[in-house]
């Protein structure tokens, strides 16, 4: 089997259960994704998760690769948050990637951009969407 070479935000997971982006559904089911550890504790872990949500991500958790969270990547973040101010899931997304070597993929491209060495690609936009199929 191939090693995955993209990597969800949580966002991404979100989103693709909702009806009207259903591309990103089918897109995530014929790739090799993973998932940063914070990505299953983000999603999985909200408190207000429907009976359907609940089902539709456990699916989608049991498709992709969860990395777990590995010292190198808690170290990774803690750089990554002394240098600009992120949240502690968007530096452990993005530590992850980098950790990994993984392409990110994620709504929020702008809160990635600035990092060095991190490919970031936004699927709703047309010509990154591109990149990645």
């Amino acid at each position: 089997m191939t090693q995955p070479q993209l990597i969800v935000d949580s966002n991404i997971v979100i989103y693709s259960i909702e009806p009207q982006y259903q591309f990103l559904r089918n897109w995530m089911l014929n790739h090799r994704l993973a998932a940063s550890g914070i990505s299953l504790l983000e999603v999985m872990g909200f408190h207000k998760l429907t009976a359907y949500a609940r089902q539709e991500f456990t699916q989608i958790f049991q498709q992709v690769t969860v990395l777990p969270l590995l010292s190198t990547i808690v170290d990774r973040a803690i750089l990554l948050r002394q240098t600009k101010k992120m949240s502690l899931g968007d530096a452990l997304v993005a530590a992850t990637a980098l950790e990994h070597q993984l392409k990110l993929v994620s709504r929020n491209k702008g809160d990635f951009i600035w990092i060095p060495g991190l490919q970031v690609f936004d699927p709703f936009d047309p010509a990154d969407f591109q990149q990645i199929v």
